[in-house]
């Protein structure tokens, strides 16, 4: 499976978790749910993944924590928080910068509605052509169910 089905997958099971619970709840909390929903669909879900960053002969073990990981492609950063601010879409692209991926979903759970705080970055990564994800060589192909989508690049 690719990442754009996995994305697809993400941002479905994210949008249930919000419809079932509702804003409100901890982060910790949306991130377990979150992780049985994925997992139940046959996914391999890693939480709370240790990252150690390198840099200039230096090795921080414990660099920092993604919240989760799908399937060693998509890396998931849950929130909850008012509004969505440009630090959590840069804090995203520095963990796909470490991790290695490509593509990652910030998912605000706190927002009253899930798409209002969902974005998706990418780092180096070009879509496939048959992406439901992909908003740049379609406009009108959105998140699936027609949800708008945002997407923030880094080259």
């Amino acid at each position: 499976m690719d990442v754009e089905e996995l994305s697809a997958i993400a941002v479905d099971c994210g949008l249930q978790v919000h419809k079932d619970l509702g804003p409100g709840m901890l982060e910790s909390a949306y991130e377990a749910v979150l992780a049985h929903l994925l997992m139940k669909k046959g996914l391999s879900v890693e939480r709370q993944k240790v990252i150690p960053i390198t840099y200039a002969g230096l090795e921080i073990e414990h660099g920092f924590r993604a919240d989760l990981i799908i399937e060693n492609q998509l890396l998931i950063e849950l929130k909850t928080v008012e509004r969505l601010s440009m630090v959590h879409a840069r804090q995203v692209r520095t963990y796909l910068k470490f991790t290695g991926l490509h593509v990652g979903l910030l998912m605000n759970f706190s927002s009253e509605k899930f798409t209002d705080g969902l974005k998706r970055i990418v780092n180096n990564h070009s879509a496939t052509q048959n992406s439901r994800l992909d908003i740049n060589q379609n406009p009108s192909r959105t998140f699936a169910s027609s949800r708008p989508s945002r997407e923030i690049k880094q080259s």
